[in-house]
């Protein structure tokens, strides 16, 4: 089974701080690590662990750290030929991590939006089981959603924190699995109503609603160390089981599963072991 993945494709610079500064404030810093990040790679990466060939459809800068997230994306056993090398430099991001795991964000800038859709080859969604989209430019997300459609993918899309500032019409409109935090979801008034809406609470686990459906999994007690990444960890949690035809309930359980995993786990990209998720699962 392969899925594509689209979105964000960055390099993460993760410090661990005594506190999230406020106005006038000043933090200090614990610790330190880099690697790679951007919500699309790290669903790609989540479900390369969990036994699904993942294509990265993203933009990098023709810099060396664009060389390192290629390595890395690789290693991890993702397919990175429709990675796309942009002249500039590869998007960083500064991850502010407290000690409750919660997450501040700063963009630092770069290439990661400039990803050109028509350069994609239409064999890509071929033999694809579905298309999904993180928070990207509206007009490529919409394009992107089409061509998926199209080719007879279900598309399914976490628009991620930049929600509240970007029109995301037009791809709500093909979505067929929509993912959103309660903040997100606030700002989101209205999607279409045979959409699969899955609302993530963190620790407080999750809700998945639909045409004739409603499901609801408190979630694991697992600890919590880093967000950063929960969310693209419970994506990829959840598109692997219900691809897999597991049932609504079940994928429910499994994103919420590989959330916690990843919560209990430093950095953006945990160690996502099958057998260890559906033990969490069924324990």
């Amino acid at each position: 089974m392969r899925v594509v993945c689209a979105g964000h494709v960055n390099w993460d610079v993760t410090m661990r701080v005594d506190s999230l500064p406020a106005p006038d404030a000043e933090s200090v810093v614990e610790s330190r690590r880099e690697s790679g990040g951007g919500s699309a790679a790290n669903v790609a990466v989540a479900l390369s662990d969990l036994g699904v060939t993942a294509s990265l459809l993203g933009s990098v800068g023709t810099d060396e750290r664009g060389e390192r997230v290629r390595r890395e994306l690789t290693a991890a056993g993702v397919e990175v030929d429709p990675v796309q090398a942009v002249e500039g430099r590869t998007a960083v991001k500064y991850l502010l991590v407290d000690g409750d795991g919660e997450v501040a964000v700063v963009d630092d800038g770069g290439v990661n939006e400039a990803f050109r859709v028509e350069a994609v080859p239409e064999a890509l969604f071929e033999d694809a089981a579905a298309c999904h989209l993180t928070g990207q430019r509206p007009e490529t997300a919409a394009r992107l959603a089409e061509r998926a459609s199209e080719a007879g993918l279900p598309v399914s899309f976490d628009p991620g924190r930049r929600l509240g500032g970007r029109d995301y019409t037009a791809t709500l409109e093909r979505c067929d699995v929509l993912f959103l935090n309660s903040r997100e979801a606030d700002q989101l008034p209205a999607v279409p109503g045979d959409t699969l809406v899955v609302r993530k609470h963190g620790a407080d686990g999750a809700t998945l609603e639909g045409p004739g459906l409603a499901f609801e999994h408190p979630g694991f007690g697992a600890g919590c160390v880093d967000t950063s990444g929960a969310g693209d960890a419970f994506a990829a949690g959840f598109l692997d089981a219900w691809l897999r035809e597991a049932g609504s309930g079940r994928a429910l359980a499994t994103a919420n599963a590989c959330g916690a995993l990843a919560a209990a786990t430093p950095g953006s990209r945990p160690d996502l072991d099958p057998e260890r998720v559906r033990e969490l699962v069924d324990g």
